[in-house]
């Protein structure tokens, strides 16, 4: 006996009902890019090496999956580099390609590859599959879904509006109440750092901000010790850890907090802007907070920082971010194309629509109403039928092959199907059908267009 086949860690293989559920979600969220104005590009699965590496820094580029070349690849490869087992060397010369890591850094490259035949604030989405080496665990796999919407080429906070508007239309499409869109700025965290000196050690400080709700103020204060960081300028920090309020009311705190830092205002500005246009606006179903400790892509953000959070019971982590940057495109030569996007993370709304019982009863509707096969003749009519109610937009089947009445009920039964459809030689005489109700049992012999009304 052979080997029971299996698929690759952190891979997956979905059935028909999640396939379903997967692309409702997927849709929910791609119409709504399209009622926003965004436009869609694809790119391919795998990119040039050199696209990629140096992209997402070191940890990273470990997790990148690269290609190996087509015909003898190790032909490129000195006996000198080989015998020096050096991973940079070889893999330099073994692989030009490279499976995607993300949908940003090929959005950057498409961007300024297409620059000239691109309309700037240029609005893209994407939905595409991408890949990463990590170590698969809950919530994390190797192949995921990303769901992007990004705009480059302005530097209005219109923008950053929109995008929270934008979460705020998904989710409430999607019925999903109780979502909060947690935004901070890096304006602000840079000015928090320069207020405790502390600009040396921005990420070192924003790490350890971050974990005030999980391990507490006093840990916290531990680990900023630990990296450095002053007494006085953790004195000075005082005021963050019992911020409290509402948006306005932390923000009043920030601007005393940040008073002499003209970065640090200057984000405080911008929130205020954002914090105004949405509470004139309104939201439908989420709730936009102000949480300092949001530190999300540091290294890549430069204005506002979004991350969105499931609703209070759910065990989940953030099912959505985003934020503001700068120089996207300046990694490939294109300097100063501001940009903004946010990403909604597919698989793990899937899990939260799951758990709360949110989906559709109609997303895994699938054949409703099957045609028992009793022989050659009467396949031939159920066809016939079967054709003429698929036009009509019924899903029709004829089961294939003319076996035993029992397996064919089993079948449907086990496939959930609702109704079956009996034509045997009575009914093909009289050009009726005897439609039976799979729960409840009754049965009734119908007209083709009494058979149509009464599967519509």
């Amino acid at each position: 006996m052979g080997q029971k086949p299996s698929i690759p860690k952190g891979t997956r293989d979905f059935n028909a009902d999640v396939v379903a559920k997967r692309s409702f979600i997927m849709q929910t969220i791609k119409e709504q890019f399209k009622v926003f104005g965004f436009q869609p590009i694809e790119t391919p699965s795998f990119e040039n090496s050199e696209t990629l590496m140096g992209k997402y820094g070191d940890e990273g580029d470990r997790l990148i999956f690269k290609i190996l070349n087509s015909g003898d690849y190790l032909k490129k490869i000195s006996e000198e580099d080989y015998n020096s087992k050096s991973e940079s060397k070889i893999t330099s010369n073994i692989s030009e390609k490279a499976l995607r890591y993300d949908l940003t850094v090929p959005f950057a490259r498409y961007v300024v590859q297409h620059q000239n035949e691109i309309e700037f604030p240029f609005k893209r989405y994407q939905l595409q599959p991408v890949w990463r080496a990590d170590r698969p665990q809950k919530g994390r796999f190797r192949e995921f879904y990303q769901c992007d919407a990004d705009v480059v080429g302005s530097k209005s906070l219109l923008q950053e509006v929109e995008f929270i508007q934008l979460y705020d239309a998904v989710f409430t499409t999607l019925q999903l109440e109780g979502v909060t869109i947690k935004i901070n700025n890096r304006k602000i965290l840079s000015g928090i750092a320069e207020v405790i000196g502390a600009q040396d050690k921005l990420i070192d400080f924003t790490v350890a901000l971050d974990k005030l709700d999980k391990i507490g103020e006093e840990k916290v204060k531990d680990e900023m010790r630990s990296k450095g960081i002053s007494e006085d300028g953790i004195s000075k920090l005082q005021p963050l850890f019992i911020l409290q309020g509402d948006f306005g009311n932390q923000i009043e705190s920030l601007k005393s907090i940040l008073s002499h830092s003209e970065i640090g205002l200057k984000g405080i500005e911008e929130l205020e802007f954002i914090n105004t246009a949405i509470y004139n606006l309104g939201l439908r179903t989420a709730d936009l907070q102000l949480d300092v400790t949001l530190a999300r892509g540091l290294n890549y953000y430069t204005g506002a920082i979004f991350e969105v959070s499931a609703p209070e019971g759910v065990k989940m982590g953030s099912i959505g971010g985003g934020g503001r940057y700068d120089d996207l495109t300046g990694i490939f030569g294109l300097k100063n194309m501001s940009g903004v996007g946010i990403s909604f993370g597919l698989d793990r709304i899937y899990l939260v629509l799951e758990d709360l019982g949110l989906f559709p009863n109609t997303v895994t509707d699938a054949t409703k109403v099957l045609f028992i096969n009793f022989g050659e003749k009467e396949a031939m009519a159920c066809l016939q039928a079967v054709t003429k109610l698929r036009q009509s937009g019924v899903k029709a089947e004829l089961y294939p092959d003319a076996a035993k009445m029992k397996r064919q009920m089993n079948y449907a039964n086990r496939r959930q199907i609702p109704f079956v459809v009996l034509v045997g030689e009575e009914e093909l005489a009289a050009e009726s059908f005897t439609l039976k109700n799979m729960k409840s049992g009754e049965q009734q012999k119908l007209s083709y267009f009494e058979l149509l009304d009464a599967l519509k």
